[in-house]
């Protein structure tokens, strides 16, 4: 079981990525070639279950691009068979409390750290890689290899930010920044000091934890804002936007518009 993206961040590389909306398994692929370092499948606000899940998640394990799936909820299936069919991390949406995010190291995380219900799946060979042969190991390697990633996107959970960042078993934190806004009665004010200080506040979280610091970005230019502010991880819009907008470039350059 490899992540590579966790292995880049932790020689100190910045990884991009960006929201998988369009679905089929050739859209994972050109991602995959696009030389991009993650996708996240969003199955919150997206229409994909565990079943095509899997399969977006084997074609990026095929293609180079880690998989990272943002679950619907923070129920125990809902964690428990995205990882078993492969998902390298779970964003986790909608935290307000640190009682939920322990639920989540609890159900994400194998013994000694949580409780995650045992079982060779897919992401395990089905109990033929050589991992599964020794059960420390095989929990141990899980635990390192699989990340959990709370959303930060209400102001419950930035209000506990430092405590929920030091809960033994969370990876890191992703910011949503437009729930994050809303939350805060700003809605999408990005440049407003409320919300540059909660941002500031997060990602500060993470440094001092010595966790992984990820958020979302509309664009580039924001995204090499936030690279160079120190984020170890920057998904970059979502695929069916950048779909459109490159054809919608594309016929103004043709139609001289």
């Amino acid at each position: 079981m490899e992540n590579n993206m966790k292995e880049k961040m932790l020689h100190g590389e910045s990884v991009l990525g960006t929201f998988f909306a369009l679905g089929g398994s050739t859209a994972v692929e050109c991602l995959g070639i696009s030389g991009l370092d993650f996708l996240v499948i969003d199955t919150e606000h997206g229409p994909f279950d565990v079943e095509s899940s899997m399969d977006f998640i084997r074609v990026a394990e095929l293609r180079g691009i880690t998989p990272l799936v943002r679950v619907k909820d923070g129920s125990r299936s809902s964690i428990l068979k995205m990882l078993d069919v492969g998902a390298k991390g779970l964003v986790v949406p909608c935290i307000e409390t640190i009682d939920q995010v322990k639920q989540l190291v609890e159900y994400g995380k194998y013994y000694p750290t949580g409780k995650r219900g045992f079982t060779y799946a897919r992401a395990a060979g089905y109990g033929f890689e050589s991992f599964t042969k020794n059960m420390d190991e095989y929990f141990k390697t899980c635990n390192e290899k699989t990340m959990i990633l709370p959303q930060c996107e209400t102001q419950g959970c930035l209000n506990h930010i430092e405590e929920i960042v030091n809960i033994d078993g969370v990876d890191g934190i992703f910011i949503g920044p437009y729930d994050l806004s809303i939350g805060m009665g700003i809605p999408a004010q990005f440049t407003h000091p409320d919300f540059v200080m909660a941002i500031d506040r997060i990602l500060k979280a993470c440094k001092d934890a010595g966790k992984f610091s990820f958020i979302y970005s509309a664009d580039s230019s924001t995204a090499k804002k936030y690279v160079a502010d120190g984020f170890d991880g920057v998904a970059i819009s979502v695929d069916a936007a950048v779909y459109i907008s490159g054809f919608k470039s594309i016929i103004k350059e043709v139609r001289g518009i």
